[in-house]
């Protein structure tokens, strides 16, 4: 079968994330994008495990529905996956690191032994994402003596102050970081701001599934990176199609555009610098307004740990379709912002007509889109399908900007709608 899984979303239980990240409105969602599969987020957190509890049942071995969804007995409803994301932060070798990890879980069982475990070494209670003092390795360690059907990926390898590779608190190698669990690592999160072209670069990873997911903090953007699977639906498909790479069952990624994240370029926000690594080399590192070492991207890291040059295609890879969320394609068209109820209502209309904004933006039929109204927004998808698109790389936490249309493109589509 297949379907869309998005694997690492956050609940309101997380710090800077929405009050609507609750079963319900997840589930509504998901299923108005397209996702099939779905995360939980936050399993380790008593509060929400609870409500996870109360609202999920039983589907697919390793798979649970919402106990009040309407699609319940269409065979549709949206599946949640139960994962976490946990924050390590600790000394190794003389160095401090900072370290993000995603735990998959086949069962409430396994869950609650995870959570009684790391409950012992750090407060669990207090974030959606727990901040434990404890070494990567351990944690691999810890979760698979427990159960070993888990998984564990490092979440968006390459942001500088919270991930494995990242350059601020990371490792040169997942064998630095997990020593002799590094075996036991199948997969990394590219990330919002890399993709698998960035992550090719790198020989080390070339046993690795590259899996990309939204981190979502909002019910809104959900879904605006996912894995394309061709697999059973069931926890230990979709754990196979990752660890196997087997083209035939994990077809895809959907990538939003590395350039849009926060931390593509070098830079710092509050000088208004951003470089790209060839400028942040030229000034040594240094922000020239205030002196300051520069936060450097994910670009820079890659660049610093590849060995390939750049542009490699790595041979019999899954590969990847870069796509921007629907909401901001049908903004640009409109000329107007994402807020605005006319961008939801045609948001709406066109995810319920054609199937889900993940099949909109990826392969709807753009006449099809155009003839129900939309003749602006199907040239936006068709400029986004084809990367006809101006790239303003994001650096320091300030996301950047993917642009589908020119000042001239706007003033042509201005002249078009007068004679009209």
């Amino acid at each position: 079968m297949k379907f869309v899984a998005d694997l690492h979303i956050h609940s309101k239980f997380a710090r800077a994330t929405s009050p609507a990240m609750e079963i319900p409105y997840i589930a509504q969602w998901a299923r108005l994008k397209g996702v099939r599969v779905i995360a939980t987020g936050d399993f380790t957190h008593p509060q929400w495990l609870e409500h996870l509890k109360q609202s999920l049942i039983p589907a697919e071995p390793g798979l649970f529905v919402w106990n009040k969804d309407p699609e319940r007995e269409t065979g549709n409803a949206t599946r949640f996956m139960l994962t976490v994301e946990t924050s390590h932060i600790y000394s190794k070798n003389g160095k401090g690191h900072r370290v993000h990890l995603l735990v998959f879980a086949p069962s409430f069982e396994t869950v609650e032994k995870i959570n009684t475990q790391l409950s012992w070494i750090g407060n669990i209670k207090s974030d959606g994402r727990p901040i434990l003092g404890l070494d990567a390795k351990e944690m691999v360690k810890i979760v698979l003596n427990i159960d070993s059907s888990c998984m564990v990926v490092p979440a968006h390898a390459w942001t500088p102050w919270f991930s494995v590779f990242g350059s601020m608190s990371g490792f040169d190698s997942l064998q630095e970081c997990f020593d002799e669990y590094a075996s036991q690592i199948f997969a990394i999160e590219t990330g919002i701001s890399s993709d698998p072209l960035m992550n090719w670069r790198l020989s080390q990873l070339d046993n690795l599934a590259l899996i990309s997911n939204s981190d979502s903090h909002s019910v809104q953007r959900i879904g605006r990176e996912a894995n394309v699977f061709d697999t059973e639906l069931g926890y230990a498909g979709v754990i196979d199609a990752i660890k196997s790479r087997d083209p035939k069952k994990f077809l895809y990624t959907i990538e939003f555009y590395p350039e849009g994240g926060r931390y593509h370029f070098d830079g710092h926000r509050l000088c208004n610098i951003s470089f790209s690594p060839e400028q942040t080399r030229a000034h040594g590192g240094k922000c020239p307004v205030c002196g300051k070492s520069l936060v450097l991207g994910t670009l820079y890291r890659v660049e610093q740990l590849a060995d390939r040059p750049e542009g490699f295609i790595l041979p019999n890879a899954i590969p990847f379709r870069n796509a921007m969320p629907l909401d901001e394609v049908i903004a640009q068209s409109f000329g107007v912002t994402t807020k605005t109820k006319k961008v939801m209502d045609a948001y709406i209309d066109l995810c319920k007509t054609f199937g889900g904004e993940i099949n909109v933006l990826l392969d709807a039929d753009a006449s099809e889109i155009a003839r129900h109204g939309y003749d602006v927004v199907a040239q936006g998808i068709m400029r986004m399908r084809q990367e006809k698109v101006e790239k303003i790389a994001g650096y320091d936490g300030e996301y950047g900007v993917i642009k589908l249309f020119s000042n001239e493109d706007r003033a042509n589509i201005g002249m078009q709608k007068s004679l009209f």
